[in-house]
């Protein structure tokens, strides 16, 4: 990548201590890495919700949130409906957006389809219809409601930039990149790929996220802007995975750094 570089953190297990042990790694192409910074996941929103917690083991979160998506409780779109309504106060003007977007929906899937389709639209896929197939896929596939609910608690914990459930729902591209490719990647499982290489096509002209359908990411995922961001069709992400872009201008620095001494390396 010419325009980024990721910075990949892995969280690894500590036998059930509060504390886990985290290591970075700077992945470029091309020119040598950078720091990385691991900072604490943990957050405030733990308390509240406990059975998202990154640092409990990944199958008991995984078995929990799973339990979740079977319940009629659903903790993550209680929070997202409550600072939908909180946000309509303070900012009157956005109340039907906000109504539109999240408060006239009954679950987070028709939330999100609504915010996808009406992102995604063109003449081609209209939003009605993408709105149908976004809810066919989400409503009826378990692992993707599971999914798009610790992708969720991912941005909420170790994003800065995102403070609530509802942000990441509504204004970060790097969610929606996400939640579109499980979309297209479950239409390329069921045998539907030529829908699904349309989408996939689609969502790289709106997000600037090229992700194939065929390529396989986990849960619990932190996609950070993600412009310029490719994921070929054999790639593989793991679960809790952090993708932190560097902006292209630092990425330009370290180029002309890197020429720099290399041209004074060959002078002397």
């Amino acid at each position: 990548m010419t325009s980024c570089e990721c910075l990949v953190l892995e969280k690894l297990e500590d036998n059930g201590e509060a504390a886990a042990r985290e290591r970075g790694r700077v992945a470029q192409g091309g020119v040598g890495g950078s720091g990385s910074y691991a900072g604490e996941w943990r957050s405030r929103s733990e308390a509240m919700f406990p059975i998202y917690v990154m640092g409990s083991s990944q199958a008991s979160t995984a078995a929990a949130s799973q339990d979740i998506v079977d319940s009629a409780e659903d903790p993550i779109w209680e929070a997202v409906k409550s600072e939908a309504n909180s946000e309509t106060e303070k900012e009157p003007i956005l109340s039907s957006f906000l109504y539109a977007s999240v408060l006239s929906h009954d679950c987070l899937e028709r939330a999100l389809s609504f915010v996808l389709a009406n992102k995604l639209e063109d003449p081609t896929f209209l939003a009605t219809q993408l709105i149908d197939i976004f809810n066919d896929v989400m409503m009826n596939n378990k692992d993707i409601r599971r999914s798009i609910r610790l992708d969720a608690q991912a941005f909420k914990d170790r994003d800065p930039a995102c403070s609530q459930y509802s942000w990441a729902l509504l204004y970060l591209k790097g969610y929606h990149s996400l939640q579109s490719y499980r979309i297209a990647h479950v239409l390329w499982n069921q045998g539907r790929k030529v829908l699904a290489l349309a989408l996939q096509s689609r969502i790289s002209e709106v997000f600037a996220v090229d992700i194939h359908p065929a390529a396989r990411i986990g849960e619990g995922i932190l996609l950070d802007h993600g412009t310029g961001l490719v994921i070929g069709e054999t790639a593989v992400v793991g679960n809790w995975v952090s993708l932190m872009q560097v902006p292209s201008t630092t990425h330009f620095l370290l180029v002309v750094i890197f020429k720099i001494k290399l041209y004074f390396s060959m002078q002397f």
